[in-house]
């Protein structure tokens, strides 16, 4: 499996992990691995900054699909398989149909700037 190939797979796991982090069904242990999966697929924060050289990618690459597969494993098949049959339609011309859940992150991050702003000039 090429690195194309694995990125696309990654593309459609992700909202898969998200529809089965919502599932009733789902264990707490994949809860919570699908939890820090998101949290890390959705920050904007990598563990290695992208602009080092090489290793910033390399956490991309390797950190977030060894959490996806991690999750994926934890999540129990019937669980996944309709999880990943309600995640078809969740990407329209590669964008996401429901943008609303960045609501949340954005919210952070602008609460974020707005305390460094109000750090910086008091």
């Amino acid at each position: 499996m090429g690195l194309t190939d694995r990125a696309k797979r990654l593309k459609s796991d992700i909202p898969a992990i998200f529809i089965a982090l919502k599932d009733k069904n789902t264990p707490f242990i994949a809860r919570l691995f699908a939890g820090i999966t998101m949290g890390y697929a959705l920050s904007p924060i990598d563990l290695i900054p992208d602009f080092i050289p090489v290793l910033g990618y390399l956490d991309d690459v390797i950190l977030l699909p060894a959490l996806a597969a991690l999750t994926i494993k934890c999540i129990p098949k019937d669980v996944w398989e309709r999880s990943k049959a309600a995640s078809e339609g969740l990407w329209a011309d590669g964008k996401p149909q429901k943008w609303y859940y960045a609501i949340p992150i954005v919210a952070f991050w602008l609460i974020i700037a707005w305390l460094v702003v109000k750090a910086v000039w008091l």
